[in-house]
């Protein structure tokens, strides 16, 4: 971790009280553990698969004295997870049970387990273990199978239940979850998948558009590593790593291409990594791996969850709700979107992002009136758990609205076209000619984000956007200050007519949300000094969806195909949903682009295999926005009425 420097008197102050701090927050900690081990008695199993391999799974069952009011029999809560149940030993308790703190002093057996072949479990770890729908011999083994096995066992050998199984997880856990309910166990009456892994081509972790989510996946990578099970964490490599610099964009452009990165930084050690980069198009490693075409017979009661700012699985609790919903119309399932980072409703308050407020403790409203609910009521016979199919946070205006359908009902398609001098409007354009263009350098990509980082921070999903107005290679067009507020429901979707004098190149497209030049201070809570001014809000380029498209992919994910340089083409994708009111005064941007670095990896804008591109395959490239009347671009929404 980089040092601060104390260098004025609030900061020397706030050093001077660091020890207190740490005192109280290891005394919550200590208090936390002691709660769960004076409530809970913990045991250790290895539970047989049908195969004959055993996963770790802790148990922590309520003791009969600690719920008075409630003696059981108790449900089982389960969470599968890659990352470890630790700690290990049944004398070692963590500090906290459950998604939150009101289901550990509400009662439920808790069970944590290793996956296959990850830490404690024995196995092989297959990433996203492709779902097996006709099993034919025990060795056919996947997470429902797993799921199915230990949930078996945990029936018959964990006194007092009450034969009732719900299960949970955030991100790779969510995909567990996704994983565990196809042909349910009779048991599992109630799941949450949240931020669920579902399709990593397709949007989530790995690839967007058909471009690598390079920062994020190397910086993965070089932590979570194949392993020689049982394994317990203090055996593992270490997940530090040294960039030699902390700024991204420098460490990544020196870097090479991904192959140069892989053979310099992880000497062919990590085949995991190896096999999200070297399967850049859409092949059958991919689709075996997309969970969203399993999700059938799922006969429980499901709560999706994910977050309108989540940089990682942004696109995977949509794909997993509208599956359920198509291949299971009988099952209860709702979908809940807040403005929340990925994971953001379990761990913070949600209450803002970055410069952008939201007014609200969203995510304690998440844990207290949706989630506990949910569970309480399918697990617990409790009534108020029935939600409705949409339960969504609406920014711009920061209020919570429900609804039937998703994306609702009255949401209807309007476009937001590309006009002459940078405007954007929904009117279509009239003339018989009109183009915009810039010239495109891979060798000077744009950034991601106006500042020196050495990660993919959370807050870039809403960060200011004037710093990439001024850049040349960027094309701007707004609206007018709008007279009336402006509500968007549901996907995002580009269309746009292009040439490129490249035989490839990237567009990426992002939605923008300009404040009046008027607009009040931000108030982030935070005190301030004298080296940390207000934000001023006037005339902020909020970023709300942005996404990359590769255009060698414009007719197919599985062939690409190069572009015809000087040739008008069609590129045509759909971007994550999003519930977003511009309000009156505000304005609507649309920025076009064909570089967002080190994001997503550069595009030579040469056809070629882009993991082993040299220095000389990228080149400039001259790229062209139509903007005419049979050949107009621009950007589809879906507007709700006011």
């Amino acid at each position: 971790m980089r040092r601060l420097l104390c260098r004025t008197f609030a900061v020397l102050a706030f050093c001077a009280i660091a020890p207190a701090v740490l005192f109280a927050q290891q005394t919550a900690q200590a208090a936390g553990e002691d709660f769960v081990k004076s409530h809970y008695t913990k045991y250790e199993f290895r539970i047989p698969m049908r195969d004959g391999k055993r996963l770790f799974t802790a148990v922590y069952v309520p003791k009969p004295s600690a719920f008075p009011s409630d003696p059981g029999p108790y449900p089982f809560l389960m969470d599968r997870t890659p990352y470890s149940v630790a700690p290990y030993g049944e004398d070692q308790y963590p500090k906290r049970l459950g998604p939150s703190e009101e289901f550990e002093k509400s009662g439920y057996i808790f069970v944590y387990q290793d996956v296959r072949g990850r830490w404690m479990s024995e196995g092989e770890f297959v990433e996203m273990r492709p779902h097996i729908d006709d099993k034919k011999t025990p060795q056919d083994v996947d997470d429902a199978s797993d799921t199915h096995d230990t949930i078996d066992f945990l029936l018959k050998n964990v006194p007092n239940n009450n034969g009732k199984v719900g299960i949970w997880g955030i991100s790779y856990p969510g995909f567990y979850t996704s994983a565990s309910i196809i042909d349910s166990h009779p048991a599992i009456v109630a799941a949450s998948p949240q931020a669920p892994m579902t399709d990593l081509f397709m949007g989530d972790d790995t690839y967007h558009g058909g471009a690598f989510m390079l920062s994020a996946n190397f910086g993965f990578y070089v932590f979570f590593w194949p392993q020689h099970t049982p394994e317990e964490p203090r055996h593992t490599r270490s997940a530090s790593f040294d960039f030699g610099t902390p700024d991204s964009y420098e460490f990544y452009l020196k870097a090479g291409s991904l192959s140069d990165m892989e053979a310099k930084y992880l000497k062919g050690a990590n085949w995991l990594y190896n096999d999200q980069f070297q399967h850049d198009t859409y092949d059958a490693y991919w689709q075996a791996r997309d969970l969203s075409r399993h999700m059938k017979n799922v006969k429980c009661a499901v709560l999706v969850v994910g977050g309108w700012y989540d940089a990682e699985d942004l696109s995977g609790p949509y794909r997993t709700f509208y599956a359920i919903r198509k291949f299971n119309p009988e099952t209860p399932i709702t979908l809940v979107e807040g403005p929340w980072v990925h994971g953001g409703w379990a761990r913070s308050d949600g209450s803002h992002l970055g410069d952008i407020q939201f007014n609200a403790n969203t995510s304690q409203y998440f844990r207290t009136h949706i989630q506990f609910p949910f569970f309480e009521h399918y697990l617990k016979s409790k009534p108020g758990g029935a939600q409705p199919t949409a339960v969504v946070f609406e920014t711009g205006t920061n209020v919570w609205r429900s609804f039937d359908a998703w994306p609702p009902q009255a949401a209807t398609p309007k476009m937001l076209y590309f006009h002459a001098n940078g405007r954007l409007s929904f009117d279509p354009p009239t003339e018989d000619t009109g183009v915009d263009e810039y010239t495109s350098d891979p060798n000077h990509p744009v950034p991601f984000v106006g500042y020196t980082t050495d990660t993919v921070p959370q807050r870039y999903m809403v960060d200011d956007q004037r710093f990439a107005s001024y850049r040349p290679d960027v094309l701007v067009y707004e609206t007018d200050p709008l007279t009336e507020d402006v509500t968007i429901a549901g996907p995002i979707s580009p269309k746009l007519k292009i040439s490129s004098s490249g035989t490839d190149s990237d567009f990426i497209v992002k939605l923008i949300d300009v404040y009046p030049d008027d607009a009040p201070d931000a108030d982030t809570g935070n005190k301030r000094t004298l080296d940390t001014p207000p934000v001023h809000m006037g005339g902020y380029e909020e970023l709300l969806r942005g996404e990359p498209f590769r255009a060698k992919f414009r007719n197919s994910w599985e062939k690409p195909e190069p572009l015809a340089p000087g040739k008008m083409t069609d590129i045509d994708f759909t971007m994550p949903d999003l519930f977003h009111t511009f309000r009156r005064g505000h304005r609507i941007m649309v920025q076009v682009q064909s570089s967002w670095f080190p994001l997503i990896d550069r595009n030579p804008q040469t056809f070629t295999n882009i993991p082993d591109a040299r220095p000389e395959d990228f080149k400039k490239a001259t790229e062209e926005i139509f903007r005419q009347k049979d050949a107009a671009s621009g950007v589809q929404v879906l507007v709700l009425p006011q």
